[in-house]
């Protein structure tokens, strides 16, 4: 285990059960809000998993460790994935934000052991998606929309829900076409955003 990872552990013992091991990781390190966030994409994850026959456990642990690496803040995250010797794109070094859905795949397995590559893809694109999604990208990602952590209630909102009613596919294209209409406005654009937008064939 990286040494930037196991000082993150230092005096936490932490279950096997994710639903109590990230409010305690997360609760150490300051972050309940974040932790309220990953519950609720946890819960969403489980529902989504259960009406789309994805394994709903696997389901709820990709949503429990989705956002662990809220840990580290923004100011800190190129440094950290310079440290962990992740490669780090243009778009990553413009709006270091989207480094954290690697940076949170990259601890779920180290920090909390997580082997299936399944739940570690879902972590690792769950911002931009990417081409060619397997189910629990698209579940993961579809959730994390759906859990809304801001105030009010997303434009998207209702498009998403009716899609659900087609597939987590159609679901998913509703949160790209909406990324799609505001991306002069993006700090920066993902290259794997890039590429779903055009698996997806998003357009005007």
């Amino acid at each position: 285990m990286h040494p930037l990872i196991s000082a993150l552990l230092e005096n936490l013992n932490l279950p096997a059960d994710p639903a109590l091991a990230v409010p305690l990781f997360l609760g150490a390190h300051g972050h309940p809000r974040t932790c309220a966030h990953c519950a609720a994409v946890a819960a969403e994850c489980r529902r989504l998993g259960l009406r789309f026959g994805v394994d709903p456990d696997l389901a709820a642990l990709s949503g429990w460790l989705h956002d662990i690496s809220a840990v580290w803040p923004a100011s800190q995250r190129l440094s950290v994935a310079r440290e962990l010797d992740l490669p780090i794109l243009p778009a990553e070094r413009q709006h270091p934000m989207l480094l954290h859905q690697r940076l949170s795949a990259g601890l779920a397995e180290q920090a909390f052991g997580v082997s299936d590559p399944a739940v570690l893809s879902a972590i690792a694109c769950h911002t931009t998606l990417r081409p060619n999604p397997a189910p629990l990208d698209l579940l993961l990602f579809c959730a994390d929309k759906l859990a809304w952590d801001q105030p009010g209630q997303p434009p998207y909102l209702d498009a998403m829900q009716a899609a659900l009613d087609d597939s987590l596919p159609a679901a998913a294209a509703v949160y790209l076409r909406h990324l799609w209409r505001q991306r002069e406005f993006l700090p920066a654009v993902h290259p794997l955003l890039i590429e779903a937008w055009e698996f997806f064939g998003i357009e005007e």
